[in-house]
């Protein structure tokens, strides 16, 4: 026996299952090491921990198996179809339990996102971790585990059956910017996620070019490959691509079409600190880009902070956040940010906005005096669908923001809606008139009135008219 706590029961009454065609029991599990991951899918620490899981599961697929307790922050995150498509998005393969009361969270004594909790094969609790695990340490200490337990006899194969049939010309699209082309044509860029590559649109939504082999991978040259890509920028020369899942930043060169990499080198980092060449410094999941000159700003998702790669010296440097995942203002690199996903140059061009998105936070990076403010935005846990003046506005988890002369648009994803923020009035407002939107997590304004927004759950982008609220299927 390996320890004295005998591991609650994983099979509840009422609860949902996914990739699996019943529910499991401790029953079904005996006879090989359980580790179940307490997750939810607005947490990008989580995130992180999915590969790790896929490389337990690979090394030992008849003696341990990972059971995703999917235990939600958001109101959002309840809804069974929404952790579907979390599901299939990230290409989650083993099963999941979706516990929206928190039950097995309580039971399990569970305190962050994400734990890992290991169970023996007989049934007992041996071991909990807290935070992102290291995975050659994980991976070593489940192989010294494993090789020190007596032989068990597995309970056969499990009816593990993973449902990841979402999309069709776009999967999961995440961003979309301007792209400058010849003569003065209108061009779109759009980040395709769930295809792992970058797509380019005429102004009317027609498919000029695909990069990325379709496979998710890294790899540069003239056959590239991309991972999970969320947020770009785009100059006359080049498409700049926040390859999330890769930790990278790479360069599309217009004229050729080779692929390179900027900054990072495949795998997640730490804390941004001090100035180093792109190719010497890990990022942690970049989430989306913006260009103010020659300098290319990052949202580093990953480690809750703004970076900056200069595009002539190749050095990155910190711009805002200490590490630390809260709400604080003031001077840029002492601020405190929280998993910043969606950049957008302000009218001045002095300044970045970006929606914060695990604080359900609008705020504002003065590049001129260095200063972090708070538009709309109280704390990791105050959240909700609230509008009138800015000060009392809520969002949930908003991930993508555009400028327009005098307004903010915000995608505010996990509300499903378009919030406009009218900065001469202070005041918030819902965007009416688009069809029900699911996760949005990318927005363009064009102009005043014209706005492109990424449906992201329903795999598609809407035009919308934000004077006349009009809207049609635009890609």
């Amino acid at each position: 026996m390996f320890g004295i706590v005998r591991a609650p029961e994983i099979d509840r009454p009422g609860q949902v299952w996914f990739n699996v065609d019943r529910p499991l029991s401790l029953a079904d599990l005996k006879g090989r090491m359980v580790v179940l991951d307490f997750w939810t899918f607005c947490c990008v620490n989580c995130l992180h921990t999915l590969p790790t899981l896929q490389v337990l599961e690979q090394a030992f697929p008849d003696r341990l198996v990972v059971i995703g307790i999917h235990s939600p922050k958001f109101d959002h995150e309840c809804q069974p179809a929404a952790v579907a498509a979390a599901i299939d998005r990230l290409g989650v393969t083993h099963p999941v339990v979706h516990d929206p009361h928190l039950i097995l969270w309580e039971e399990y004594c569970v305190q962050a996102w994400p734990t890992l909790v290991l169970i023996s094969p007989d049934g007992h609790v041996i071991g909990q971790l807290a935070g992102e695990p290291h995975p050659d340490m994980l991976l070593k200490g489940l192989s010294d585990m494993l090789s020190r337990q007596p032989v068990h006899s597995a309970a056969g194969a499990l009816p593990i059956r993973p449902a990841l049939a979402g999309g069709g010309r776009l999967r999961f699209p995440g961003k979309i910017k301007h792209c400058p082309g010849a003569d003065g044509q209108k061009q779109w860029a759009v980040a395709d996620a769930g295809h792992h590559q970058i797509v380019l649109f005429d102004d009317d939504g027609r498919e000029l070019r695909r990069w990325g082999s379709g496979e998710a991978g890294y790899a540069d040259g003239l056959v590239a490959s991309f991972d999970g890509p969320e947020g770009l920028a785009c100059d006359a020369d080049a498409i700049y691509v926040a390859d999330t899942r890769n930790h990278a930043i790479r360069r599309i060169d217009r004229a050729s079409d080779a692929v390179s990499t900027l900054a990072g080198f495949g795998c997640r980092g730490g804390f941004l600190e001090l100035p180093a060449p792109g190719g010497d410094t890990a990022l942690a999941s970049p989430w989306d880009l913006e260009l103010v000159g020659r300098q290319l700003f990052f949202a580093n998702a990953g480690s809750h902070q703004l970076g900056c790669l200069d595009l002539d010296s190749g050095d990155v440097r910190l711009v805002a956040g200490s590490g630390d995942e809260d709400i604080e203002d003031g001077p840029a690199q002492q601020a405190r940010l929280a998993q910043p996903s969606g950049l957008a140059v302000n009218a001045g061009g002095d300044g970045l906005y970006f929606a914060d998105s695990e604080t359900s936070a609008i705020r504002h990076l003065c590049l001129k005096s260095g200063e972090v403010s708070t538009l709309a935005g109280a704390g990791l846990f105050d959240f909700g669908h609230l509008n009138g003046a800015l000060v009392d506005a809520r969002f949930q988890h908003p991930l993508a923001v555009a400028t327009a002369p005098g307004m903010i648009y915000v995608a505010d994803s996990y509300n499903g809606v378009i919030r406009a923020i009218d900065l001469d009035r202070a005041v918030v407002t819902d965007l009416d008139g688009p069809p029900a939107l699911s996760e949005p997590a990318g927005i363009a304004a064009d102009g005043i009135g014209r706005l492109l927004v990424c449906d992201t759950n329903q795999h598609r982008i809407l035009e919308i008219d934000a004077a006349t609220h009009q809207s049609r299927i635009w890609a």
